[in-house]
């Protein structure tokens, strides 16, 4: 494969499964795959059931037809509903419900695209699995090693830090090489029809609905105070679930007196008393923590001798955060960065970086 530095070599006429999403990327990594010689498949993976107008699964199956017609290859369908309920959506549901901020794209690379999906490819008789993730695997003799695209704006890799690491031994990024104007520009002169579909933006089961609104389908509202650190209720939340960390807007609350009229954030929940804590303007500082404690974490490298440097992303686009870390009380670790950070929350992920190597990622337990 030529798409990017660090790819597998793959005998010519090697079987690869790719999940075909409907969207550019998924598109042409095909074809960056049947222009190697490759064997090439598609699999089209549904996890989400339900028809509404915010639910684009439909029109996303008939663009992935579209492209493996034009492609030439065989698509398959598979429904994993299911199993998404099971082990993403609960646990996500589960998160909120404690106040926490997950990550669903993060579980279900690790549950469902890196795992159900992977399997479901071999039985198809692929050796590999591909998608049109932006990040670069290299199929060394230490194992796979996860790193940083080529196109830093679209890097990815933070979502796959916490899938296990067997997992991704036959894995394949063809795009980590491709910035993405590269990537619409190779479509485009494919005649692939997808060559100009806007990305997908927000949880793949939400789409573009109020995500509140979705939220309390499924978790009641519990009103309580907002109050300020120094105990001033200044509004009435509708559950603490339905905010988070940093937020700004959408707490219903208007100028006091006093105030200086600058926008007001969430800065904690207190879930003992119902409360949360919100803070304005020049009060913005109270949102900064100097460090977090992470659970198990998951090794996408020899762990390295503790404690040690890394750059630290919790947030897609984030930029790495250099930081030192050490042991922390039972299987995680303890992040102190060089610089306060802004609203750090539990549930989030945290990926470490050795240069434009990951490390490995661990779900944020507290912080500091």
């Amino acid at each position: 494969m030529n798409a990017g530095a660090g790819q597998a070599v793959l005998p010519r006429g090697a079987r690869v499964v790719v999940g075909l999403s409907g969207g550019v990327d998924s598109a042409v990594a095909a074809l960056l795959l049947l222009e190697a010689g490759c064997d090439v498949q598609g699999l089209y993976m549904s996890n989400w059931e339900e028809d509404d107008a915010y639910c684009t699964a439909a029109q996303d199956y008939q663009d992935a037809r579209a492209c493996a017609r034009e492609l030439g290859i065989t698509l398959h369908r598979v429904s994993f509903a299911r199993e998404y309920r099971e082990r993403v959506f609960a646990r996500f549901l589960d998160e909120y419900r404690r106040g926490r901020t997950p990550n669903p794209d993060v579980l279900c690379n690790r549950e469902i695209k890196f795992d159900l999906c992977t399997r479901y490819a071999q039985r198809l008789g692929a050796e590999w699995f591909a998608t049109g993730h932006y990040a670069s695997l290299e199929q060394a003799s230490e194992g796979p090693v996860l790193s940083r695209a080529h196109d830093q704006a679209k890097d990815q890799s933070h979502f796959l830090c916490r899938v296990p690491r067997m997992q991704l031994q036959r894995g394949l990024f063809p795009l980590g090489g491709l910035a993405k104007a590269e990537v619409r520009e190779r479509a485009l002169r494919a005649g692939l029809p997808v060559h100009a579909k806007p990305d997908s933006t927000g949880i793949c089961f939400i789409g573009e609905r109020p995500f509140a609104d979705f939220l309390a389908r499924y978790i009641p509202e519990s009103h309580g105070a907002i109050e300020t650190p120094g105990g001033v209720v200044v509004g009435e939340h509708r559950g603490l679930a339905f905010y988070t960390l940093g937020q700004r807007g959408g707490l219903g609350v208007g100028g006091q007196r006093g105030g200086d009229g600058s926008p007001w954030y969430v800065a904690a929940k207190d879930p003992a008393r119902n409360v949360l804590v919100a803070v304005q303007g020049t009060e913005r500082s109270a949102l900064s923590r100097p460090g977090l404690r992470t659970g198990a974490m998951n090794w996408l490298a020899h762990p390295p001798g503790l404690p040690f440097r890394a750059g630290v992303q919790v947030r897609h686009r984030q930029a790495d955060q250099p930081a030192t870390v050490s042991a922390a009380p039972g299987e995680g670790l303890e992040v102190r960065y060089d610089e306060p950070q802004w609203a750090l929350a539990p549930g989030q992920v945290a990926a470490l970086y050795h240069e434009r190597r990951c490390l490995g990622g661990g779900v944020i337990e507290e912080t500091l």
